[in-house]
């Protein structure tokens, strides 16, 4: 027997491989498949089922396409309606795969169809359970999202469900088995999650705070539910794919993976209203960009902040990427249901800039002198982006806080009569609220390179005492 976890950084998202004597199955994977195809190949396997734990919010599953191209069986747990051919199972059905077992568990709480496999070897030994968006390391699966999309269900009654759920049918189980979630850190599917990807029951038992013994459901129902912040608008859409089906793969990467010259890319960008989407490095995009682009640099929790920032997943997208790395993104985008890419720019900003084309930039400074002209310029305001939960516990003693996540409901906050100096954590989410802003006509911005990190490590200003945050949502 074999379990891989699969795990891809950008989505905090965990799918899992699992080979048992020649058969193989794949737990809630990614949208682009062929992966998967050739780890069953590379063994001589043939995938015999692709289990979802629940029609997820976050990311487009790739259970679909991978059904069409192994002929493998697509299973959900109980109270599922998906609009294609797939296999709802009862609660306690059991899977065989080659010559091991996984036995289906309904755990309703998170969404109403929530459905964790529980994993046996040949001797009948529980050996792992893969608990989806229920169980995470740390912590329990937000209650709040199937009300986005069944209208009589509340947090408060998905909480509850969720409670006995796991008193029910997880925590009876052995402490030696293995949890395999999900999600980790950084997910927007749970509060405040361990960056671990696995852990043993037991220690799940000791140390997560949803767990434990003598919890009452009462005490259970307010601790998961405080703190919640909404979810990105993204969300409900992406459910509404998993659960109705989507374009494959190979045609969203037909449709995006389209070179333009600058000319063309013009063109396009003058003939439609697609988003300029520039997928560079923070620091070199302030540098100098196309002008009404906006920044979500590739090499950070792109996909995310895509769904974040962009309400719309039909909304037509031309690419600026760094030159290689254009099908990474379009293949990046559609992993949140972003499939109307309609081409990229060939050559990259450098084309851009040597055809002669009109180019903007975005002013960046150290922290050094970002203190500096807070002591020249009394005038200035220090606006920090971050996460209310991250202000929260430490920030600049004065500091204007507009989390990044929530810019869309706060732009009458911010006046075009004031000049601010942006950061975030590190310098990724700042330049991605000042591109924006700058886009629709802010041009009183200053980024802040290393963001608070670097402002903090400066030692020139003063910083409000540290207070652990309850959540980091």
């Amino acid at each position: 027997m074999k379990i891989e976890q699969i795990y891809t950084g950008c989505l905090a998202q965990g799918a899992y491989y699992i080979e048992s004597n020649g058969e193989a199955l794949v737990i809630d994977p990614l949208r682009e498949v062929d992966p998967y195809i050739t780890r069953a190949e590379k063994s001589g396997a043939k995938i015999k089922y692709v289990l979802e734990t629940h029609f997820h919010a976050d990311f487009v599953s790739g259970h679909i396409d991978l059904a069409e191209k192994t002929g493998a069986q697509i299973v959900f747990g109980p109270t599922a309606r998906p609009g294609f051919t797939a296999h709802v199972a009862n609660d306690g059905e059991v899977l065989r795969l080659g010559d091991v077992t996984i036995k289906v568990l309904h755990t309703p709480g998170h969404t109403m169809e929530s459905t964790c496999f529980l994993l046996s070897d040949a001797t009948g030994k529980d050996i792992a359970i893969f608990t989806g968006d229920t169980l995470f390391i740390g912590d329990v699966g937000r209650p709040d999202l199937a009300q986005k999309v069944v209208a009589d269900l509340t947090q408060d009654k998905l909480a509850r469900h969720l409670f006995t759920s796991l008193r029910t049918k997880i925590l009876p189980l052995s402490d030696d088995i293995m949890v395999y979630p999900a999600h980790g850190s950084g997910s927007a599917c749970g509060k405040n999650m361990s960056k671990e990807t696995s852990d043993t029951l037991g220690n799940q038992k000791l140390f997560n705070y949803a767990l434990r013994a003598d919890m009452t459901e009462e005490e259970f129902v307010k601790e998961v539910t405080d703190g919640l912040m909404p979810p990105p608008a993204y969300f409900p859409e992406n459910v509404m794919m998993n659960i109705k089906g989507y374009d494959s793969i190979d045609t969203v990467l037909r449709r995006g993976n389209h070179g333009l010259d600058p000319d063309a890319f013009e063109a396009a960008a003058n003939e439609t209203d697609a988003i300029l989407l520039d997928t560079r490095a923070a620091q070199v995009f302030a540098r100098g960009f196309i002008p009404n682009s906006i920044n979500i640099g590739i090499d950070g929790s792109f996909a995310p902040w895509v769904g974040a920032m962009i309400p719309d997943i039909k909304h037509q997208i031309l690419v600026i990427a760094d030159d290689g790395r254009e099908e990474e993104v379009v293949t990046r985008l559609a992993r949140v249901g972003y499939d109307y890419t309609i081409g990229y720019l060939n050559g990259g900003f450098e084309a851009w800039k040597k055809a002669g084309k009109e180019v903007d930039h975005i002013e960046s400074v150290t922290a050094v002198e970002m203190a500096r002209r807070l002591t020249s310029n009394h005038d200035l305001t220090v606006l920090d982006v971050r996460k209310a939960s991250e202000h929260f516990s430490e920030h600049v003693i004065g500091a204007e806080n507009i989390p990044l996540d929530y810019l869309n409901d706060h732009l009458a906050e911010i006046s075009k009569d004031k000049t601010y100096l942006v950061h975030c954590a590190g310098g990724y989410r700042s330049m991605i609220f000042n591109s924006i802003l700058k886009a629709r006509g802010y041009d009183n911005l200053i980024d802040v390179q290393g963001g608070f990190t670097a402002i903090k490590e400066s030692g020139l200003f003063q910083i409000s005492n540290y207070v652990c945050p309850s959540t980091m949502l």
